[in-house]
């Protein structure tokens, strides 16, 4: 079996899943009881805060814990929306955001925010000055993604900014960096964020768990209340092992070769066409192959047992909305190739060879 689909979920690491496994056998208290196991297993949700602050080079209480980037997006958006909405009603993000940003923040726009959306240019590209221009007095908000999902895309987040501070300190600025933690460099302060959202899954870890970080000065109203746990930001017992897994995969998380570009180089140009920006996610991948739509070669490849995905896995199928944003003229001809540092060149040679067999076959077919 070949693996591709790694930017959908990613094969948990063994390390992550023997950490897992031992965490739920032996520290099974709940982290909010005062006897000694409750004790033990708050101090390892305390040492995988500790994990992660290293590398996100952020203050380990300022993590909340959530059960993935769905809910830490939406506890983000949603709380600063509550808390900042005062200082005005208009948000700012990009039009190629994952539904999880998208979708909460079309909710607010029905409770009387204004949502501004920055398209991509000709080039495909996020100009951060038409982010500057939005952004005025009324401004409270401003989220944009650091690696686009569907094609690897990395924006310009740092630049955006650094200018929305210096223009309105007071803006709240949130960046999903889902698809960029812990593949390229994702640390709070040189992204200027205010709010990052990261998850376990997508590199390595086990699902059901993923991590809201705020700045120190970032005021967060809860979404569900309860027994006021993760600092009274996210109330719920938390899921100890998951938590302990994360960190795991985080320590555990190695650099393989960058094998993008010899995917890009090795495709056959003749009936490819590549969606993805030369400079983009060195694990992303987004490929058109002419005259056969995604979901045919979807199958094509499954049938050997090769695993590709055409598109974001929350859009199950559907033509992707993201990718006509981007300028893509074939959205329904299109696979995403997602890799992980498991993923070698005998691998990537195995898919191209499948690639061309099913370009040949299947257009023999019509």
């Amino acid at each position: 079996m070949l693996y591709f689909d790694n930017a959908a979920t990613m094969q948990p690491h063994y390390k992550a899943l023997e950490v897992y496994k031992r965490t739920a056998e032996e520290v099974f208290g709940n982290p909010s009881s005062l006897h000694t196991l409750g004790v033990k297993a708050e101090q390892v949700i305390n040492e995988s805060r500790k994990v992660l602050a290293k590398e996100l080079s952020c203050d380990p209480d300022n993590i909340i814990f959530t059960s993935g980037a769905t809910e830490s997006n939406n506890l983000g958006l949603f709380s600063s929306a509550s808390a900042y909405g005062r200082n005005g009603s208009r948000i700012v993000t990009t039009s190629v955001e994952h539904p999880s940003v998208a979708e909460p923040l079309k909710y607010l726009s029905t409770k009387g925010f204004e949502v501004v959306y920055i398209k991509p240019d000709r080039n495909g590209e996020i100009n951060p000055q038409e982010f500057l221009e939005a952004v005025n007095d009324n401004t409270c908000l401003v989220s944009c993604m650091l690696v686009n999902n569907e094609t690897g895309y990395i924006l310009p987040v740092r630049r955006i900014f650094t200018a929305i501070k210096h223009k309105n300190s007071r803006v709240v600025t949130h960046c999903d960096a889902v698809q960029g933690f812990m593949k390229i460099p994702v640390k709070m302060t040189d992204l200027q964020a205010d709010l990052i959202t990261v998850s376990a899954h997508k590199i390595g870890g086990v699902k059901g768990v993923g991590a809201l970080i705020k700045s120190k000065n970032v005021r967060i109203i809860p979404q569900i209340y309860g027994g006021g746990q993760e600092r009274n930001s996210r109330s719920g017992t938390e899921n100890v092992p998951a938590i302990a897994s994360f960190a795991s995969a985080v320590e555990y998380t190695k650099k393989g070769e960058e094998l993008i570009s010899f995917l890009r180089n090795n495709l056959n140009r003749e009936y490819i066409t590549i969606n993805s920006p030369e400079n983009g996610s060195p694990y992303i991948l987004n490929v058109s192959v002419e005259g056969v739509k995604s979901e045919v070669m979807l199958h094509f490849l499954e049938s050997k047992e090769i695993y590709v995905s055409s598109g974001s896995a929350c859009s199950k199928g559907k033509v992707s909305g993201v990718l006509r944003e981007f300028g893509v003229k074939n959205p329904d001809f299109s696979i995403r190739i997602s890799l992980s540092d498991e993923s070698t060149k005998n691998d990537l040679r195995t898919l191209i060879k499948a690639i061309d067999e099913g370009y040949n076959s299947l257009l023999h077919m019509r």
